[in-house]
């Protein structure tokens, strides 16, 4: 092996199967297979039609991702995987792959968490993580505050969302506005030319007696439609920018305020955000002005690296290589509610390397012949 491990990791928790190539914190390859415009005339992600996508898309993208990074299969020093949480069947596919890559070519297999991943790709932009790192996590499916003393074995969680995720709020909001699917960029997009203190819409959990850290977006979900809804039936234009202007910035707001004050209260002087909404540009601008004015350095991804990818798989796995954690065992299973107290999912063994044939031999025969 050489100074810095060569990883490949799979990511199919949703509807994009992602397959990315590092070698320790440097990017080589990041293939994505998206099946997001199949989900659009359904107005959301519909998990068989996303399975049968990564099925389809899975051999194909690997392939694709070895290519650009101008290495063989053979050369690589251990396979991620995306273990939980996600769509189950989703997650079966990548899991699947991933472990008969890694026993054909007698790999290392290291199932990991989705939700760590996001936190760990911010090293093939950034640098190592700083110890311990304060990370707001907001997608369609999570909008969390983690606190990660240790990214390959220690995360824990400050904060979580109570109903709807933000990313979630923001599809709903657009099919509300009949803006389509996915909602977040449209809505970016629109709100930039819209007054975002046009409407006064609410600010979920942010009462003094209210949880520090959790997150509700379901209420200013129900305010929003009502809005419009009131405006509709009186025969009046809605203004659709005010509005998104408006509602993007209640949920940047309280989102920002919690990640700064979770920083302070915490003596963490930076703040990573990742999670697909992390590529929202006033999520972004406002968390720059209100870290620097709070003194805590913020590190951002990319766009292309805060949506769901294989490169973030790969840098937790590469991560997991390189502090020789265990692996796991080719008998590792997918867990749709993975807890993101788990980074990864270590072998039960003890050993979980791809050349215990035997072992493997005999997983298949129970699950073949029960």
């Amino acid at each position: 092996m050489a100074d810095e491990p060569l990883v490949l990791g799979i990511e199919t928790s949703c509807d994009e199967t992602g397959v990315g190539i590092v070698r320790g914190t440097t990017l080589l390859a990041d293939a994505v297979a998206s099946s997001v415009d199949t989900h659009a005339r359904y107005g959301g992600v519909v998990p068989e039609i996303a399975s049968r996508a990564h099925l389809e898309a899975m051999v194909p993208t690997i392939e694709r991702a070895l290519k650009t990074a101008g290495v063989s299969a053979r050369d690589l020093d251990g396979i991620a995987v995306t273990a939980g949480p996600g769509l189950a069947g989703a997650l079966l596919v990548g899991v699947s792959a991933a472990k008969a890559y890694a026993y054909a070519l007698n790999k290392p297999l290291y199932g990991v968490n989705h939700l760590a991943s996001h936190i760990c790709v911010d090293q093939l932009e950034h640098g190592p993580l700083p110890e311990p790192t304060m990370a707001l996590l907001v997608s369609g499916g999570h909008s969390s505050l983690l606190l990660a003393p240790d990214i390959t074995a220690d995360v824990r969680p400050m904060g979580a969302t109570i109903d709807d995720a933000a990313g979630e709020a923001f599809d709903k909001i657009a099919r509300v506005l009949d803006l389509g699917f996915p909602g977040g960029p449209v809505i970016d997009r629109l709100a930039k030319e819209g007054d975002p203190a046009a409407i006064a819409f609410p600010r979920g959990l942010s009462g003094s007696r209210d949880p520090a850290y959790d997150f509700s977006f379901s209420g200013l979900k129900t305010a929003v439609a009502r809005w419009i809804e009131a405006k509709r039936n009186a025969g009046e234009e809605v203004p659709v920018r005010d509005v998104a202007a408006s509602f993007q910035e209640a949920v940047v707001d309280v989102l920002t305020r919690k990640a700064v004050r979770a920083c302070k209260d915490e003596g963490v002087d930076h703040l990573m955000i990742g999670g697909g909404v992390a590529a929202n540009s006033r999520l972004r601008a406002l968390a720059e002005e209100r870290c620097e004015k709070a003194g805590i350095r913020l590190r951002v991804p990319r766009p292309g690296l805060c949506t769901d990818n294989g490169a973030m798989v790969a840098a937790l796995g590469a991560e997991m290589v390189a502090r020789n954690r265990p692996a796991s065992d080719l008998d590792l299973s997918a867990d749709s509610s993975l807890p993101v107290t788990d980074p990864h999912v270590p072998g039960t063994q003890g050993h979980g390397h791809a050349h215990d044939h035997d072992h493997v031999h005999e997983v298949s025969k129970e699950n073949l012949y029960p």
